[in-house]
């Protein structure tokens, strides 16, 4: 006889097996992590503290002067923060502090791309921050009118502080921070303010650009660093350095003017710009000419202002070549006395083109020689000394058009003259840039060095300067003594620094 009791407990028990193997076959993936909050995306937006100490151009064997600032930074990846390269420049300690925490936690620059203003800083540990989430970056440059939200610690304040504005241009202009390089900008209706620069501009906690610049002369206006040159840094720097971007080389000019069009046999019909110029050695150069007529470039029409139609939105034409690396390729269609050409360019960085951004974290160049103080033309000391000298400003403009590059590394100024008993009776030529040492020709300031630390002293070095008439002649018996002098009476630890 079957015990019931017994036929209950094995049905019950077969029933919990297909339970179990109908949840087994069923079980979920492990659970995906949930999506973070806004006030959590709050705490991977980090506040940091820099105290800086920026080079004397002026006297350039001082140390500088040290100061400091406030700027934001967000979390992209494991110990990976994101930053404004001006908020970090010259940079002696850097701390970083998260949203709602009093500790501050020593920080260092890993990558600097001071060309477009942006950087990546780790911590000494990252333990703090390991479960704080990380922003996304997106690939599309936000839309006109579409709003967009700036995070950040501006002036005013020790608390993070959120905003709105809406987005009111996309265009292409320089960067304020090197001076001298231009890139693709948005522009938002919402104040970009002190302590803001560096913060992450968001659309639903996705990063659409990196917080940058304001204008001053109005209310509510600031720039935002866009996603495409974002991400070009994040994937130059993939390989472990930064090697900046690359430089076409030509110089354009618009073509709206139908007179000027008639004149070089161009219908009236709003495409094409003018070559001006070609850089000596960039990678145009001896393939394109001054005077041909460039109508595309990858395929895109150029239109007579150098625009192209990008994404839907209309930009400067070399917005194509910022968004490629050394080696890349790049395709113009040319007219060129009536005829077409199409050309395949091969990208490469134009390093001399350096001379018209601002350096940071670099010591000034000098030498001190028996009262006379030279030092290398640079975007740096042109700033500093305001150069009135026709001559000086003109090989300051033509360094990298002209070519000069090609046969002076350095065009050496003699920037100031001490006050000493040998130097008294000179006449100034402060300003005025060095054409030669004792009848040989300076073209950079280490063979400058050589020249005036001779293997046998002659009795007299004669100075020769562009623009003037007469020599500056100082006895080389003198040299050492008015050096000793010198030294003692102005504090100059080292009469020269050849490196940067």
């Amino acid at each position: 006889m079957i015990d019931l009791f017994m036929i209950k407990h094995i049905f019950l028990s077969g029933l919990m097996m297909l339970v179990v193997k109908a949840q087994t076959a069923v079980a979920p993936l492990p659970q995906q992590t949930a999506t973070p909050t806004t006030t959590q995306y709050y705490q991977s937006v980090v506040r940091i503290e820099v105290s800086t100490q920026v080079s004397d151009y002026a006297t350039p064997w001082n140390a500088g002067g040290f100061s400091g600032g406030i700027g934001t930074g967000f979390l992209i990846g494991p110990n990976k923060f994101l930053t404004n390269a001006h908020v970090i420049s010259d940079a002696q300690r850097i701390l970083i502090t998260i949203y709602g925490s009093p500790q501050k936690y020593a920080a260092k620059v890993e990558f600097v791309a001071h060309d477009c203003d942006l950087a990546i800083l780790s911590v000494e540990d990252f333990t703090p921050f390991e479960k704080l989430p990380i922003f996304s970056i997106g690939t599309a440059v936000p839309e006109l009118e579409s709003q967009v939200r700036v995070i950040g610690y501006p002036v005013g304040g020790d608390r993070i502080s959120v905003t709105r504005g809406v987005v009111s241009r996309i265009d292409f202009q320089p960067y304020s921070h090197s001076r001298s390089d231009s890139h693709l900008v948005v522009q938002i209706d919402a104040a970009i303010n002190p302590g803001n620069s560096g913060g992450p501009v968001l659309q639903e906690n996705k990063v659409i650009g990196v917080a940058f610049q304001g204008l001053r002369k109005a209310d509510n206006t600031g720039y935002i660093i866009p996603t495409p040159v974002i991400n070009r840094f994040l994937k130059d720097i993939g390989d472990g350095k930064y090697d900046h971007y690359t430089e076409l080389g030509i110089s354009e000019f618009p073509l709206m003017n139908p007179a000027m069009r008639e004149a070089l046999h161009l219908p009236n019909d709003g495409i094409g710009v003018l070559i001006v110029a070609v850089t000596p050695t960039s990678c145009s150069d001896g393939l394109v000419k001054p005077g041909d007529v460039l109508v595309a470039i990858d395929g895109n029409q150029v239109d007579s202002s150098g625009s192209i139609l990008i994404d839907g939105e209309k930009v400067n034409m070399h917005e194509i070549v910022e968004r490629k690396f050394a080696g890349d390729k790049v395709a113009l269609r040319l007219r060129r006395n009536e005829e077409w050409i199409d050309l395949n360019v091969e990208l490469k960085v134009l390093p001399q083109a350096k001379m018209y951004s601002i350096k940071y974290e670099a010591k000034p160049r000098y030498i001190v020689f028996g009262g006379l103080v030279f030092q290398p033309l640079d975007t740096n000391l042109y700033a500093t000394v305001q150069f009135t000298d026709i001559s000086v400003r003109r090989l300051y403009a033509d360094y990298v058009s002209k070519g000069l590059f090609q046969k002076h590394k350095d065009i050496v100024i003699l920037t100031r003259i001490q006050e000493d008993e040998m130097t008294s009776q000179l006449p100034n030529y402060s300003g005025k840039a060095l054409a030669s040492i004792n009848g040989t020709e300076v073209t950079s300031m280490d063979q400058a060095n050589e020249l005036l630390n001779p293997k046998e002293m002659p009795t007299h070095f004669v100075f020769e300067f562009i623009g003037v008439d007469r020599p500056l002649i100082l006895p080389a018996s003198s040299i050492g003594d008015a050096n000793k002098r010198i030294q003692k009476a102005y504090s100059i630890k080292n009469l020269s620094n050849l490196s940067e």
